[in-house]
């Protein structure tokens, strides 16, 4: 996981957020899905940083990791249970909580996840339609 100070170009406002990777963090950015907290506006940048330096003094930094380390437990349980409970439909998301609410489909036991865009999901909410997002850690990633 990598942490990255970022900026909104539209509002000035500084803000932190979590990564997988750099790599992960330039895909997210080349498909705008980073977007500012405050403005919404897609004109979000990684700002300067100062490297962080671990010793075994810093209690603080150790709780931390300690925090980060057991909600990313909690999260892997969740997709466990997701994983067991709901059908993935990939990237047909919007199209498939569509079918079900409106019955053109019969209803999935425990229901459905998958990926769906920011835009889709507002259409969706806005049509009634309840939807919950949660982050996501491939099993790849630390």
């Amino acid at each position: 996981m990598i942490k990255y100070n970022l900026v909104c170009k539209k509002c000035n406002k500084f803000f932190d957020s979590w990564f997988s990777s750099s790599k992960e963090y330039e895909k997210l950015k080349k498909l705008k899905h980073i977007n500012c907290y405050n403005c919404n506006s897609l004109e979000v940048e990684k700002s300067l940083m100062s490297p962080n330096i671990i010793n075994s003094k810093n209690k603080k930094l150790q709780e931390k990791n300690k925090q980060f380390d057991y909600v990313k437990k909690t999260l892997k349980e969740y997709q466990k249970f997701i994983k067991d409970n709901f059908k993935y439909v990939g990237k047909n998301f919007a199209y498939e909580a569509r079918s079900i609410h409106y019955k053109n489909k019969k209803k999935i036991k425990g229901g459905i996840y998958g990926n769906a865009s920011r835009e889709e999901l507002k259409e969706l909410r806005e049509e009634g339609i309840e939807t919950e997002t949660i982050p996501w850690i491939n099993e790849k990633d630390n």
